[in-house]
């Protein structure tokens, strides 16, 4: 069987749901999937990653202790995992760390690289991915002796496939000396990481200033949303960039999309198209996103989202009041 590396990727103690989206797409009937974790918690999440499909755990740790986040040393300790196993494919998440380390890993092992993939052929080594802000989708082939993969959270679903797993220690040398991580700042925005949202709703020239941003941080903390914003309001100073979704943003796949103020440029939709529902709350019914949502509500956004609000805490509160879900 072939075996296929999966850079797994934790947050806050705990997995990142969209490793299995990634899982998902490595799984098949000839391969064995390797998953690669650093932080020393293969142990832990064992039973999580068997559930999807993962036969082998490889815990990795410095001869010195547990691997401090460091972009070039966790990049050498997967490389030399990836040899030490005799691994030739790996397929990580296009995420921020994604995007720290596999360019390195592909650079070091002089591998082909294709980022942001959402759809996979590990036997022909062809990607599919949107090029030209989402106009078309490419099919690109890869050769090489060995290959590297950046998924597209949440371009494929997630699939159980229980199996027996096993954890394998794996220890590496001590740090990079060459780069040293001396502190980790948080951003401005919060909440879940765009990219990985299931659902995001985002504002744009409607939101009309910073403030109001806060009637869909509040709509968001009561369905579990991130909040999201177009070129306009980032440009504003509204809010951060790290919030921008479009061309020149991120590009995400959530299940729902909700737009509030957005009109719909090519631009931004180029970063939002593969949602799975498009919502859009606007004004002006001939607005361009109109023309590419599967809903829409002609309304003022100042009105409809903290109604939405309300109804939703109700529904929540009802729930919690029967013990139903």
């Amino acid at each position: 069987m072939e075996k296929i590396g999966i850079l797994i990727e934790i947050k806050d103690g705990e997995l990142k749901k969209t490793n299995f989206g990634v899982i998902a797409a490595a799984r098949d009937d000839c391969h064995e999937l390797y998953a690669f974790l650093l932080d020393g918690s293969g142990a832990e999440f064992k039973s999580h990653l068997a559930y999807y499909g993962v036969q082998k755990i490889i815990d990795i740790s410095s001869t010195e202790g547990p691997l401090e986040w460091n972009p070039v040393s966790w990049s050498i300790a997967i490389i030399h995992a990836m040899e030490h196993l005799g691994i030739n494919t790996l397929l990580g998440l296009t995420s921020s760390q994604g995007k720290e380390l596999l360019p390195r890993i592909a650079a070091y092992l002089d591998a082909p690289l294709v980022m942001d993939c959402t759809d996979i052929n590990l036997t022909e080594h062809t990607v599919n991915k949107s090029q030209f802000s989402g106009k078309t989708i490419a099919t690109i082939k890869a050769n090489g002796l060995s290959y590297i993969y950046g998924i597209r959270p949440n371009a494929f679903e997630e699939k159980p496939a229980p199996c027996e797993a096993e954890v394998i220690p794996y220890q590496t040398g001590p740090e990079s000396e060459g780069l040293i991580v001396k502190e980790i700042k948080q951003g401005a925005s919060k909440g879940i990481d765009l990219s990985e949202a299931d659902i995001i709703i985002s504002g744009g020239r409607g939101m009309k200033s910073s403030e109001n941003f806060r009637i869909l941080f509040e709509f968001a903390d009561v369905i579990g949303a991130a909040v999201g914003a177009s070129r306009v309001a980032v440009d504003a100073e509204w809010v951060p960039y790290s919030m921008q979704v479009g061309q020149t943003g991120a590009t995400v796949s959530p299940k729902v999309y909700i737009a509030c103020g957005i009109s719909g440029s090519v631009q931004h939709f180029a970063g939002m198209k593969t949602s799975g529902l498009i919502v859009a709350v606007n004004t002006d019914p001939e607005a361009n996103i109109t023309k590419n949502c599967d809903y829409y509500i002609v309304s003022d956004l100042f009105e409809i989202v903290p109604i939405l609000t309300r109804q939703i805490k109700e529904i929540v509160g009802e729930d919690q009041l029967t013990g139903t879900k």
